[in-house]
């Protein structure tokens, strides 16, 4: 028997795909229905680390949260991590396996498509049900011949597609209309419902639009969903547009770099209630700051030639002169040491450069990405922190025998003689509260009131299910996950 399987596809991105995946996932889950999340292909620099020691797109992650299973590499069995503007690391089941041009990677579509159709093929035979989470958009004209993120899934395992659309934005109606335009016959008819998000104002206002939206299209319209202000939900790839700001409070800042990675990493500090938290363009002025946080990166050292381009060494240069505090993660913590060496040329040209000499330290970048979850404590005041490491590079020198954390019974990262500098490889580390509170300390932030953010994330994604369930037909969405 054939598993029941629903995809929803967006007419543009960030049209709402992960979000409505999530809260689908989480609807069925309260049904009792056995269900698992699907993404065939992700382009993200968001990601996470499986228990199955593969890494996947954050969002599905989530996605996994919400159906109350622990993720693995089947979920996103192709992601794509953009370290240029023409190529990306190509991550098979959660595998890095080379760098790609686009070109290539075009190429190398039928074998990706063999590995999302065995991953699949997996959850299938898993699950009780799956949603599955399309790619951009599948009006993509020049990306249709070999898609394996859109309709081409769809297609291929033969399942019933929704469409949603952004009307926060406006153009929505021109959005459901032109990209069902686009869409050959027997894909057209594959879509069983439009949804729209993020509506604010009068519904009443809006009902005369969607009846002549199902006249003109054939489409139902499943519903329309309330923009959810304050929103708890990890982002699966856009940097936050904007930063909740602490009149006088304690500055964090984070230097928004071209190949910046893993930004969720900072999720806990926006929604700091002490913190007054910015995410700083390199082409702005740096603002003053108690803590600046040096963040992941996917190309290390053409980040740190774009620091320095913008002048950030002799801001932090000067940070440190009145007695900030900087903290690098994993590339972040990298870019502190004394030189990153990539002789292989595994994020670019194969070379060495001088790193910024504050911690007494190299890094060299490996073939193989070392990928786990990891518990321990804090080295200064043995708080427990948690989280995971995705990174290529492994570090060396005298700065490492004062640790910043011991995990897993092993020394992590580094800290300054004068304790003004430390890095770390641990992402996720402020999701952690007694650790969140102990680096905020440190830096000099008595406040000890992290959120938890494992609690703000459930009520997240109960509060996506509980927008599904009011504003949506659930009848109809049963009809068509079900096949009826």
């Amino acid at each position: 028997m054939k598993t029941p399987t629903v995809m929803v596809q967006g007419c543009t991105s960030d049209a709402g795909k992960s979000a409505l995946v999530t809260a689908l996932c989480r609807w069925l889950k309260r049904r009792g229905v056995q269900v698992a999340p699907f993404k065939p292909q992700n382009m993200a620099l968001n990601s996470a680390v499986t228990l199955d020691g593969g890494e996947i797109g954050r969002a599905q992650a989530v996605q996994a949260q919400a159906c109350g299973v622990a993720p693995h590499t089947d979920m996103n069995p192709i992601l794509l991590k953009p370290n240029s503007d023409t190529g990306c690391q190509v991550i098979v089941q959660g595998r890095a396996l080379t760098n790609m041009e686009a070109t290539a990677y075009h190429a190398y579509k039928p074998t990706a498509r063999a590995a999302v159709l065995q991953s699949y093929t997996r959850l299938a035979a898993q699950y009780a049900a799956i949603v599955v989470e399309g790619a951009g958009s599948p009006a993509e004209i020049n990306l249709r011949a070999g898609d394996i993120a859109n309709m081409g899934f769809a297609e291929a395992v033969d399942c019933p597609v929704i469409l949603i659309a952004d009307i926060d934005r406006g153009g929505v109606f021109a959005h459901m209309v032109g990209t069902l335009a686009l869409l050959t016959e027997t894909e057209r008819a594959r879509v069983q419902g439009l949804v729209i998000n993020r509506f604010r104002g009068d519904i009443a206002l809006l009902q005369p639009g969607l009846a002549w939206l199902e006249r003109e299209t054939g489409k139902p319209v499943l519903g329309v969903l309330p923009y959810l202000h304050g929103l708890d939900l990890e982002a699966e790839d856009a940097v936050p547009r904007a930063s909740a700001a602490v009149t006088g409070g304690f500055r964090v800042v984070v230097p928004v770099l071209p190949r910046i990675s893993n930004h969720t990493d900072f999720d806990a500090l926006r929604r700091h209630p002490g913190v007054d938290f910015h995410f700083a363009p390199l082409t702005e002025p740096p603002a003053a700051a108690d803590l600046i946080i040096l963040p992941g990166s996917k190309s290390v050292q053409a980040d740190l030639q774009a620091l320095r381009a913008h002048g950030w060494e002799a801001h932090l240069q000067r940070h440190l002169r009145y007695g900030g505090r900087v903290l690098g993660i994993c590339g972040g913590f990298q870019m502190l040491g004394q030189a990153l060496h990539d002789p292989l040329g595994i994020e670019g040209a194969p070379g060495s450069v001088a790193g910024l000499g504050w911690l007494e330290a190299s890094t060299t970048l490996a073939a193989e990405k070392q990928l786990r979850t990891v518990s321990g404590r804090l080295s200064w005041d043995a708080a427990a922190v948690s989280g995971y490491e995705i990174h290529a590079g492994v570090t060396l020198g005298p700065a490492l025998a004062r640790p910043f954390a011991h995990l897993d019974g092993r020394d992590d990262g580094a800290c300054s003689a004068d304790g003004q500098v430390a890095g770390t490889y641990l992402h996720g580390l402020f999701d952690t509260r007694l650790a969140a509170d102990a680096i905020l300390a440190w830096a000099g932030l008595s406040v000890a009131a992290a959120p938890d953010m494992q609690a703000l994330r459930e009520a997240a994604i109960d509060r996506l299910a509980d927008a599904v369930e009011t504003h949506l037909d659930t009848a109809r969405l049963l009809m068509i996950l079900e096949g009826v």
